[in-house]
């Protein structure tokens, strides 16, 4: 079992039914699932672009990407409909558990210039996006063998039924949220 899963389980869920004054234990926000989302634009000209996103998320995550379509045809992007245009995964269970360790106690950690992760990217309905400008910050990804640096999001989709809720679930996590 997942050393989070148990500390959410002993600590973090009696602590957030006291501090958010729940009445049931089935109310208290939980991690439901982590989507990570890479989006290759110039997948268009080099279709190996698309193939190296796939790489880097598969050592990333431990799970094989799926690959998204365009869902419209826009002129101005010379993007059609079905042209691939980009790769994510959806983490749950223990998968979800080890990546979300290794983002908040090595991944981010690691970015230059670190101040913390800004509260304002809620999506008002629980959920958090994070966006990171580059692969690099994974120990797992080898710096020799990237062709380009990509940036990537990663949303956690919890069952908090407001920001205020999921907010105070991650922090209790150790998301770094930025103070002031």
């Amino acid at each position: 079992m997942n050393r989070l899963i148990e500390t959410y389980k002993k600590e973090i869920a009696p602590a957030l039914l006291e501090e958010l004054s729940l009445d049931n234990v089935m109310q208290v926000p939980k991690i439901e699932k982590i989507v990570v989302n890479i989006g290759v634009g110039d997948a268009l000209d080099n279709p190996k672009a698309l193939d190296e996103a796939v790489r880097d998320l598969t050592t990333i995550t431990g799970q094989k990407p799926v690959i998204t379509k365009a869902k419209k045809s826009i002129a101005n992007f010379k993007l059609r409909e079905g042209r691939s245009i980009g790769t994510k995964v959806t983490l749950r269970g223990d998968r979800m558990w080890s990546f979300f360790d290794r983002l908040v106690n090595v991944a981010l950690p690691r970015v230059r210039d670190f101040r913390g992760i800004s509260e304002d990217a809620f999506d008002g309905r629980g959920n958090y996006t994070l966006g990171l400008q580059e692969q690099l910050i994974f120990p797992e990804i080898n710096y020799d063998t990237v062709d380009t640096i990509r940036g990537m999001e990663i949303t956690i989709v919890t069952t908090a039924e407001n920001d205020d809720h999921a907010r105070a679930l991650l922090s209790k996590f150790g998301m770094p949220f930025r103070k002031g």
